[in-house]
């Protein structure tokens, strides 16, 4: 009885999930432009959402800040992975960094924002030219993705010994050599997992996004809220289905890279 209570509760939270996911997507291919009737299945709204400029631009910019954040967060969250890992830290230093660490993954968006607005406020007291836009969005978005890969990575290098570096240095490797040819390696699975979390992260963001975009730098999640303040369309609905397909697969990706990780 209970293992039927446990299973109905867990399908029953699955459909809470992914059935209003799924409606949106059903719609999307639906001919009728208003209204809750299916009348047909269509391709159109989604051929209309490649021709649209406005959408092909926030789209355009979406990657742009995704790749960039990214790249630049990837790179900072394994260099403090790896120095939080092997640089011999003091237990209360290590206590501290953890905590440091944590408090972006814990901390609420908004919060998060409204601190990126007051810190850009500042800066551009020091910075007359520096302007609310792009740049700030890729600060932002940097500013929490860095402490997911660093997790991420972290999580990585526990998973195995020191003993290959170990065994590199008994065989005059440098530092460099064992940087490159048996650490980076091994983290691999690890750095791309975080990557692909922090690309997902980046793409879905809106709450940083909008505290911090510019005129001429909409984001699709900026772009799909405002869309959705004038009316729901069918070309939403399409779009909204894409940008969900491409995170469902960033994450399946990301799950597998740490499953491998794990392994």
């Amino acid at each position: 009885m209970r293992r039927h209570l446990v299973s109905g509760i867990a399908l029953a939270t699955l459909a809470f999930l992914y059935l209003p996911m799924l409606a949106v997507a059903v719609y999307s291919v639906n001919q009728a432009k208003y209204g809750m009737v299916f009348t047909g299945f269509t391709l159109n709204w989604y051929r209309q959402l490649i021709q649209n400029q406005e959408i092909l631009e926030a789209a355009r910019n979406t990657l742009f800040l995704a790749l960039v954040s990214t790249l630049i967060a990837t790179v900072l969250g394994t260099m403090l992975a790896i120095a939080l890992e092997r640089y011999p830290w003091g237990k209360r230093a290590q206590n501290f960094f953890s905590t440091v660490l944590y408090l972006p993954v814990v901390t609420p968006d908004i919060i998060l924002a409204a601190s990126l607005v007051v810190g850009f406020s500042l800066l551009r007291v020091v910075f007359s030219g520096f302007e609310l836009g792009m740049p700030a969005m890729i600060i932002g978005h940097v500013t929490f993705q860095v402490a997911f890969v660093t997790l991420v990575v972290q999580g990585r290098m526990k998973a195995f010994s020191r003993d290959l570096e170990e065994a590199a240095r008994d065989l005059y490797a440098s530092n460099a050599d064992v940087l490159r040819r048996v650490l980076l390696p091994l983290l691999t699975p690890g750095i791309v997992a975080g990557a692909m979390l922090a690309f997902t992260l980046s793409l879905d963001d809106f709450v940083i996004s909008f505290f911090t975009a510019g005129p001429a730098s909409t984001t699709l999640p900026l772009f799909i809220y405002a869309s959705v303040r004038r009316g729901v369309t069918p070309e939403i609905h399409a779009l909204s289905t894409l940008v969900f397909l491409v995170t469902v697969i960033l994450v399946l990706v990301a799950e597998r890279l740490s499953r491998r990780k794990s392994q």
